[in-house]
């Protein structure tokens, strides 16, 4: 098993590496007659696609999508839907120097430990490259979901220094180049991580994701929890290290009484939540409040600084990575975390009718 698939009803498979002609994604049990076209998938991948800022890598890739199947007349036809980006800016031979050293950090020795060969250009598989089409697919999955449903996502975290909540602000979001809902913060966060860049180094970050407009009722109680799921796909996300549903590991430090979401009666006859640290999900079923999510990145493994290590023959050496990367994955992973909590509702809202009706 390659487990190079996510999702159950709705469901997708991504294929390519970094430095391959091309990458992309075939995503089975689209529903037929949605109206799709590439302009719109190309939306959300212009937010993640790299060269966008100095805060970024400057690897200059289009990302333009192609659709190759499943698309008739600018609607779905229920068959599965074949998405192609093509790689046009590769330097492989920026990766020369580590085709036989173990870069620390990276996923290089546990590759070869598993597969007896890895692609040590720009991380082959393993290279966030991938993603991109994740977020193609993710952009389905928004039609899937339809007008109803809104998914945004918003740096939250640099390093130590996180945003002022009572600043938040969503529209500031497309504003800055670290997709932050506080625009004073991101203004510090600019000369910092600017100082973090020129000194070859690098540094991590949290993102949140929010879902806003989901039904209660999507989910299952054990195995198909829905928290569960969203948790394995932001976990799934390269470099990130920890999630959070909520109020998270904060809800360690409540009490009961702190914790629990007191219900009063709401207008149309149900409940009206006085909080929500659940983030949205009880007993891994939504309860119709916004879905909260977050995740830690950690600082890119890719950093100028020499670095302790072993090449293939196990002999000591020293490592420095060459070549174009972020200085903080955490700016682009704010549209990858979008994407992932769009295919989790899109696969849930499915699972959830088929049982359900």
């Amino acid at each position: 098993m390659s487990y190079n698939t996510f999702g159950r009803l709705f469901r997708f498979t991504t294929w390519g590496e970094s430095h391959g002609p091309a990458l992309g994604a075939t995503v089975d049990g689209v529903p037929p007659l949605l109206e799709i076209t590439e302009e719109e998938i190309q939306v959300f991948l212009d937010k993640r696609k790299p060269g966008q800022s100095k805060y970024t890598t400057q690897r200059r890739e289009p990302d333009a999508v192609k659709i190759l199947s499943g698309v008739f007349e600018g609607k779905t036809t229920g068959t599965p839907v074949q998405l192609m980006i093509e790689n046009t800016d590769q330097r492989s031979k920026d990766y020369g120097d580590i085709a036989e050293r173990y870069r620390p950090g990276h996923a290089d020795f546990t590759y070869m430990e598993k597969y007896g060969i890895r692609d040590y250009r720009g991380g082959g598989r393993s290279s966030a490259r991938e993603t991109a089409a994740r977020v193609a697919a993710g952009a389905i999955a928004r039609k899937v979901l339809g007008d109803g449903i809104t998914i945004r996502a918003s740096m939250v975290q640099m390093g130590a220094h996180k945003i002022d909540r009572s600043r938040f602000d969503w529209a500031e979001v497309d504003n800055n180049p670290f997709f932050c809902a506080d625009a004073q913060t991101a203004e510090e966060w600019a000369t910092e991580l600017d100082a973090i860049r020129k000194s070859g180094s690098s540094i991590g970050a949290v993102i949140e994701v929010v879902a806003e407009g989901v039904p209660a009722g999507w989910g299952a109680p054990v195995y198909g929890k829905l928290d569960a799921d969203l948790a394995t796909a932001l976990m799934s996300i390269n470099a990130a290290k920890g999630v959070e549903i909520g109020a998270g590991m904060e809800a360690a430090r409540l009490t009961g009484e702190e914790n629990a979401d007191e219900m009063v009666p709401g207008a149309n006859g149900g409940p009206q939540f006085m909080s929500n640290n659940a983030g949205g999900i009880l007993g891994g079923i939504s309860t119709g409040q916004p879905i909260v999510a977050r995740f830690a990145v950690k600082p890119t493994s890719s950093i100028l600084t020499p670095r302790k290590s072993v090449n293939t023959r196990g002999e000591a050496v020293d490592v420095v990575t060459k070549g174009r990367h972020d200085p903080c994955v955490g700016i682009r992973a704010v549209p990858i975390a979008e994407a992932m909590m769009a295919v989790v509702l899109a696969d849930h809202m499915m699972l959830h009718r088929a049982q359900c009706g």
